[in-house]
């Protein structure tokens, strides 16, 4: 595939320290950064302004799918927007109604709603969930704790994390938090207005944790008893991050009754534009029809920029079989990771995911890991990897996530696990034996 690097911009490559006061000056400061100015970047690989190389394993928290500066967005982009970039919801247009039907056709009978990130696509969820339970007056949701859902009021309402929700007081009302991978606390919590159970097939910022078969099924089976909504959240590991197209056919693969599965409701985003921002839902037949016009909209969403974009990342996706690719990458690292975790069992606690969504649980307490004692564990790992040439994403104060790109060519994954190996024993040499 031809490669475009983009040209730096143009700045003074090496000031730093003027670049970030543009953003101290002129930004919200809702973000805790690292401390990187980049300038550009090709495939897993970015670069800083002073012209270091960093191989992505964060890939824009699981966005870049395709890699930085992948030509087929480029090309579709350039094309599209040399017809119509657009149009609002008010008319049709060719592919808006051709990239709904490749989404069901990889999922199931329904219908696709499409917005503009995966908090909105969320929001739509929701809206649903209270649209069809409205006329008994059930609007409730069950959600898990540990869940992350979006950083809109009704998204940190739904979110089972209080650090997102101090200081937003009063909460909107109408979600319940229960333990996640735990059917019983679902079935102990349903009351009366109880209408819909909302998960992640994968905890992303929760700690990569993945629902069990037995959850999966038994929720299923559940919610068709009491007449309720099972609603996943696949903003963070769907679009073949796991090694399918969504995280629930990866995990009930080969499962009794797996192969019939399906939720009532899916929201995605992040990799649904690789890097182009795009949100979307997916409602089960006959819950598609739920939202009739007037009840929801969104001035951008769907409009024929994005979905050329998606389409395109839909075609590579498939073309260059990347859900396999994520498959056997992700089998690999988690082989190699889980090697470095028996060499240093007082580092590594677990490593856990399905294909290139991994997450590295580190041990309660490491004795003298390098960095500020004041800052979580997992930010002090990442640092250090930084410091090597490796972006990961932190998730809480324990677990390093890695979402590289679902491209990523095995030659660059063994690069990048031989510095992982390298930092990790920098760290070994300073933890004092078990002995």
């Amino acid at each position: 595939m031809k490669e475009i690097v983009p040209a730096p911009p143009p700045i003074v490559r090496n000031d730093v320290a003027t670049i970030q006061g543009l953003f101290q000056q002129n930004v919200v400061p809702s973000y805790g950064r690292f401390d990187l100015v980049l300038s550009h970047g090709t495939g897993p690989y970015v670069w800083d302004v002073t012209g270091r190389r960093y191989t992505d394993l964060g890939g824009g928290i699981a966005v870049n799918a395709l890699g930085h500066s992948p030509a087929a967005i480029t090309d579709a982009l350039i094309e599209q927007s040399r017809k119509l970039v657009h149009i609002s919801n008010l008319y049709y247009h060719e592919t808006q109604g051709r990239l709904a039907q490749n989404i069901v056709s990889l999922i199931g009978s329904g219908k696709i709603f499409f917005c503009n990130s995966g908090a909105e696509a969320n929001e739509g969820l929701y809206k649903v969930a209270r649209k069809f339970g409205h006329d008994e007056g059930r609007f409730e949701i069950i959600t898990a704790l540990n869940s992350f859902h979006g950083r809109t009021l009704a998204g940190i309402a739904a979110t089972g994390q209080d650090k997102i929700k101090k200081g937003f007081e009063p909460a909107v009302t109408g979600f319940r938090h229960v333990p996640y991978n735990d059917l019983q606390a679902v079935r102990d919590a349903i009351s009366p207005a109880t209408i819909a159970v909302l998960i992640e097939g994968i905890q992303g910022e929760g700690g990569v944790t993945p629902a069990t078969p037995e959850y999966l099924l038994g929720l299923r089976k559940l919610c068709d008893e009491r007449k309720m909504l099972l609603l996943m959240d696949a903003v963070q590991d769907g679009h073949f991050r796991t090694g399918r197209f969504q995280s629930f056919q990866r995990i009930l693969e080969g499962v009794p009754g797996g192969e019939t599965f399906l939720p009532d409701g899916i929201s995605m985003a992040k990799s649904l534009g690789a890097g182009f921002p795009m949100g979307a839902f997916w409602l089960r037949s006959p819950h598609g029809d739920l939202l009739s016009a007037g009840t929801h909209g969104t001035t951008y969403g769907g409009s024929p920029l994005a979905c050329s974009v998606a389409l395109k990342v839909l075609e590579v996706m498939q073309r260059e079989k990347l859900g396999d690719n994520a498959r056997m990458l992700g089998d690999w690292f988690k082989s190699k990771l889980r090697e470095l975790g028996e060499k240093h069992p007082g580092i590594i606690r677990e490593v856990r995911g399905h294909g290139l969504m991994l997450g590295i649980e580190l041990c309660p307490e490491i004795p003298n890991l390098p960095g500020d004692p004041a800052k979580a564990q997992s930010m002090r790992l990442v640092l250090l990897l930084q410091e090597a040439g490796i972006l990961t994403v932190p998730a809480g104060t324990q677990v390093i996530r890695l979402l590289p790109p679902l491209n990523l060519l095995q030659e660059q994954a063994v690069e990048a696990m031989q510095t992982i190996e390298t930092v990790f024993e920098r760290i070994a040499t300073r933890v004092p034996s078990a002995a």
